[in-house]
């Protein structure tokens, strides 16, 4: 109808110029829906490790970041700001947690502001939703870390149920996950709600959902 029959996906930020990585149209269907591509030439792209800054290896899950022409010299009057963005070596780094595979194609999981550490593991929340999203009568799901004081962290989740599923439980959603994915990414605790907190661009704002948990889990719910 749109006469649209060549779509590719496009990745990066408005630093970038604003996108670094995009799929092909001669890509296949996986590639296409599950990745955002290959780096766009001459742009260099790594995944780096966001503890000591080595570069990932292929399906290892880093910090992705990119050097070339694309990237801004730097944030107006804001040296400090453009020296935490910018490193020494000329990489922009995203705040975006992802993996690249052998051929080169890039995967976003995640903002690593929201990454979950448990006890010392680290969870994508992005996979942990998305696995939530296959189980029947759950329509959106969003994931968070809520503070614990003996693992650090634990894995809470909000989830919007389909027409029909009002009665799913908390115990549900945990005896549908534990045999299916890591224990260590189970949620803990989950909360049913009828729409998240969303920015006027339509973002969901995850840290007012961490303090919805927080209250909560205070509250004994």
């Amino acid at each position: 109808r749109m006469n649209m029959r060549d779509v590719t996906i496009c990745y990066g930020l408005t630093e970038t110029s604003p996108v670094f990585t995009q799929t092909s149209v001669d890509d296949d269907i996986p590639h296409k829906c599950e990745t955002v591509g290959r780096a766009h030439p001459p742009v260099e792209v790594r995944v780096l490790d966001v503890n000591d800054g080595h570069i990932c290896a292929p399906g290892e899950h880093g910090e992705l970041c990119c050097k070339g022409y694309n990237v801004m010299k730097g944030y107006y009057k804001m040296p400090e700001e453009t020296a935490k963005a910018i490193d020494a070596n000329g990489f922009l780094h995203s705040g975006d947690m992802g993996t690249v595979d052998e051929d080169g194609y890039f995967r976003v999981t995640g903002r690593i502001k929201d990454m979950i550490i448990r006890g010392g593991e680290n969870i994508y929340p992005l996979e942990v939703e998305n696995f939530l999203l296959t189980m029947p009568g759950v329509l959106d799901a969003q994931v968070v870390g809520i503070p614990d004081a003996r693992l650090g962290e634990i894995v809470g989740a909000f989830i919007r149920v389909r027409p029909g599923f009002e009665a799913m439980t908390e115990d549900d959603v945990r005896e549908y996950a534990i045999p299916r994915i890591a224990r260590y990414k189970v949620p803990k605790r989950v909360f049913f709600v009828d729409d998240f907190p969303m920015t006027p661009s339509m973002k969901v704002q995850k840290f007012k959902l961490r303090e919805m948990a927080e209250e909560l889990v205070r509250a004994g719910q």
